[in-house]
């Protein structure tokens, strides 16, 4: 046995620890409605529950080590100030563009950061791991909703073609003979994959201690919800069909999920416990506390450390980007905005103002908007614009929110979604295209559809991106020149073939210039009607 190193406990500590709960503080203080926003979401959203969690769990895992961390000498680091500007730097850009998910990782980020900044870098080392599961606690991971109903459905309906049943499916929706089914949020498994992957990360840490077994089993965490979602979709719709819909048809189909997610789980742990490796002896652990505290490049070796001067750099520059944002806001006017559809566009394309629009997009809160049809003969196409300013959490262009139709949508169901080039006033662009169907007691492929067309105009920019829309707004607001932008989306009757489509692309080829300048007329004339 290898004897017991005697190393003297470093006497930095209380001082450096007071100073580090202070400036978290100060943190959660400047910060407090990112703080609060997040656990708003904790709160209401059954997906990121686990939130309340990780803090507490971050705590004791600190904790476990503090016999370890007692032997270490706590050192400032010039390098946790570098990071905490650049950190600070993306929650301005966040919350410019009213980003939750960006604005609430910087915040964590630069609570991990104090620990580099205050306690030094050989201290944030032997923390990584409770410092990196701190971002656990951001409500991330909806994003990949839509691609997870994708292969939802796709695996449904592979399964159900070979156990014979036959399937009708078009988009996100299905039909079989004992009843029509869709794949809706709630079916996506992101529920599953986001808590497989906390508590699978998690129990790697704890029950593994190489790099190369923790990594695996956190490959495991994640490809096993996503397999256990598809397998648990296939069976309820079996359940379903093979009980004329008397089980698994309401909300017992989610009761009958969580139960098979949790066995699922709990076997995944039981086979994963077979290969678990036990924590390094105490002696070794004193060992390697003596490699783990030779000074790191930043951290001020040899010196006598100035706690005091690094925590009042680290509180100001926790302070810049609010500051920044206010100098931002303060230059802005909230003037109303003024949007009207004008009684023709191009010649022989008039607007008809008596007929309802068949078709409203569900974009949310607009400081304005238009929805109008334009004839031309027998030809009809749909415009629909919804103009933002002075852009926030509740009021922004780009929301997951804002959709062509909702899933609850009783009228039009999305079934296809896919990306085009056009032609627009002289040059190309890509748009986004979509179909919908409109809803009926029957799924024949005859029914009414439209194609649809969408792109973002942000300050005279046209992409059909979200990343690019949103990186357009945020340079423009720190330009100074607002945040103006709006939502194009064209609309009109299918057809046979492609006559949609081309109907669209001859809209757009005579009234594209027009419509931009609708669009200029309401940025630089708010006050003109």
């Amino acid at each position: 046995m290898t004897p017991a190193v005697q190393l003297k406990p470093q006497h930095h500590w209380p001082r450096a620890s007071l100073l580090f709960g202070l400036l978290a503080v100060i943190l959660v203080a400047l910060y407090f409605d990112t703080a609060s926003a997040m656990v708003d979401i904790w709160w209401r959203s059954e997906t990121f529950t686990h939130g309340f969690l990780v803090l507490p769990l971050v705590l004791w895992m600190v904790w476990r080590r503090h016999t370890h961390l007692s032997h270490l000498q706590p050192q400032p680091s010039a390098w946790g100030l570098i990071a905490l500007v650049l950190v600070g730097f993306g929650w301005l850009l966040g919350d410019l563009v009213a980003v939750n998910a960006l604005t609430q990782l910087a915040f964590v980020a630069m609570l991990a950061l104090l620990v580099p900044t205050l306690l030094g870098l050989t201290v944030a080392r032997s923390l990584l791991f409770p410092l990196l599961f701190l971002f656990f606690a951001v409500p991330f991971g909806e994003f990949a909703m839509p691609q997870l109903m994708e292969w939802t459905a796709d695996f449904t309906v592979m399964a159900l073609r070979l156990s014979g049943i036959p399937v009708y499916r078009e988009g996100l929706q299905f039909v079989i003979p004992s009843g029509n089914w869709s794949v809706v949020e709630a079916c996506s498994g992101v529920r599953y994959l986001i808590a497989s992957l906390t508590v699978g990360t998690l129990f790697a840490y704890l029950n593994y201690q190489s790099t190369k077994r923790r990594v695996l089993f956190i490959i495991v965490s994640i490809l096993v919800p996503v397999l256990a979602n598809w397998l648990r979709a296939y069976m309820i719709v079996m359940l379903g069909h093979l009980s004329g819909n008397k089980l698994a048809a309401g909300v017992d189909h989610i009761i009958y999920g969580w139960v098979f997610f949790g066995f699922v789980i709990l076997l995944m742990f039981w086979i994963g416990a077979r290969w678990s490796e036990p924590e390094p002896s105490v002696s070794a652990a004193d060992i390697d506390s003596v490699t783990l505290n030779k000074p790191l490049p930043g951290d001020n070796a040899g010196t006598r450390p100035r706690f005091e001067l690094f925590a009042l750099l680290a509180a100001l520059i926790l302070a810049w980007p609010l500051a920044a944002r206010w100098a931002l806001d303060h230059n802005n006017v909230n003037t109303p905005v003024q949007l009207s559809a004008p009684n023709q566009l191009a010649p022989d394309w008039l607007a008809d103002t008596q007929t309802p629009a068949i078709f409203e997009p569900a974009f949310q809160n607009p400081s304005a908007s238009l929805n109008t049809s334009f004839v031309q003969g027998d030809q009809r196409v749909g415009l629909y614009l919804a103009y933002y300013r002075q852009q926030n959490y509740q009021r922004k262009l780009v929301s997951s929110e804002n959709v062509l139709v909702t899933s609850k949508d009783t009228q039009w169901a999305q079934v296809s979604r896919s990306s085009r080039y056009i032609n627009f006033d002289s040059k190309q662009i890509s748009v986004c295209e979509g179909e919908l169907r409109k809803l009926s007691a029957s799924a024949s492929p005859a029914d009414e559809r439209l194609v649809v067309w969408q792109v973002y105009w942000v300050n005279g920019q046209l992409t059909a991106s979200q990343a690019q829309a949103k990186l357009y707004g945020a340079l423009q607001r720190l330009l100074g020149r607002g945040d103006d932008s709006a939502v194009l989306i064209l609309y009109t009757d299918k057809g046979q073939s492609v006559e949609g489509a081309q109907r669209l692309q001859a809209f757009v080829q005579a009234n594209g210039p027009s419509i931009i300048k609708l669009l200029d007329i309401a940025q630089h004339n708010p006050s003109t009607p």
